[in-house]
């Protein structure tokens, strides 16, 4: 039988998952909306889905713990303490953007909050996670390293050097693989030989396991877990959670290689609803009180549009800031 929420967690915390889910799907569906209108250009990967696994980690770290991210970044960027007005201009290219609009979508960063970073290139996080927990451990810091990054990654040369040097330096890092299956189009199955991804840690002698990532006390319990045992052993450790995307890779991608049945599959589990449902039923929240976190997380969102259409655009001399020759 299935523990009681109530059980786990206090019904303010359970809310707050609630609306930070909330506030993540309704930004990452007006971007959506706003590309389509062309306010956002470029590249542009949505994390509709997955919102559990970047709500439920974060509040299994301490806010003094770093965390890295790949390019489907707004979600943790948000989640971790950063402004949504800022992070819609960011996208928008705007100057008040989250790194001045410089950044877009894939390059997010904003170290006061120890948000250390998206990173457009498949694997970039790798190494700069491994160096971080390095000098964090050469500090002699309380500090985790959370580096989050896709499927997909794992094949890349990055991920085993940093593995493997994480472990050889035994340095406090917390992989956190999501898993949704596909590295763009590709099934992992047709691109791993060895498909049970927490599995491939075993020859750098790194503990692993495998987490439902659509369930937010799941990914909560276990990053809680896993982070304390890091920063306790000084050690690496790899947690797989299995996710999915609800729309393509990118906003360029119709997704045609899934089929409907298998998305009608994953849906039937999407985070927000299942958690709601769990909240009401158990009474630790009243229906009218998750609709009023519904409007206030929309009203958030559009009021972030705003902002960003608002605001001015970067001036010529920028061009010449930020650079280091």
């Amino acid at each position: 039988m299935a523990e009681k929420l109530s059980d786990l967690l206090q019904a303010e915390e359970l809310v707050g998952f609630y609306e930070q889910m909330v506030l993540c799907r309704e930004f990452e569906e007006s971007c959506a909306e706003q590309y389509s209108k062309g306010h956002i250009t470029g590249f542009l990967h949505l994390y509709t889905g997955q919102e559990a696994v970047a709500v439920g980690c974060t509040a299994g770290l301490k806010k003094t713990d770093y965390m890295l991210s790949a390019y489907r970044d707004h979600a943790q960027a948000i989640v971790r303490g950063a402004d949504p007005k800022k992070v819609m201009a960011e996208l928008f290219g705007k100057a008040t953007g989250l790194c001045r609009g410089k950044g877009g979508s894939m390059h997010l960063f904003q170290p006061d909050i120890n948000f250390m970073g998206g990173y457009a290139i498949v694997g970039g996080q790798f190494p700069i996670a491994t160096g971080l927990a390095w000098a964090s451990q050469l500090l002699d810091e309380d500090r985790v390293t959370a580096c989050f990054f896709g499927d997909g990654s794992m094949n890349q040369g990055t991920f085993h050097e940093a593995l493997n040097w994480s472990r050889l330096w035994d340095l406090p890092v917390l992989f956190i693989c999501e898993n949704n299956f596909y590295g763009i189009g590709t099934e992992v199955h047709r691109a791993s030989a060895q498909a049970a991804l927490h599995r491939r840690t075993c020859g750098y002698d790194i503990p692993s396991e495998k987490v439902d990532g659509m369930d937010v006390i799941a990914m909560y319990e276990a990053t809680k877990r896993a982070a304390e045992w890091v920063r306790e052993r000084q050690r690496p450790y790899f947690i797989e959670a299995v996710t999915y995307r609800f729309r393509g890779h990118s906003m360029s991608d119709p997704a045609k290689y899934r089929s409907v049945q298998e998305t009608d599959v994953w849906k039937s589990r999407d985070p927000i609803p299942n958690l709601s449902r769990r909240l009401l039923e158990e009474g630790l929240a009243t229906r009218e009180q998750l609709e009023e976190i519904d409007r206030r997380c929309l009203a958030l969102v559009e009021e972030s549009v705003r902002f960003a259409e608002e605001s001015p655009w970067p001036e010529d001399a920028e061009v010449y800031e930020d650079i280091y020759v």
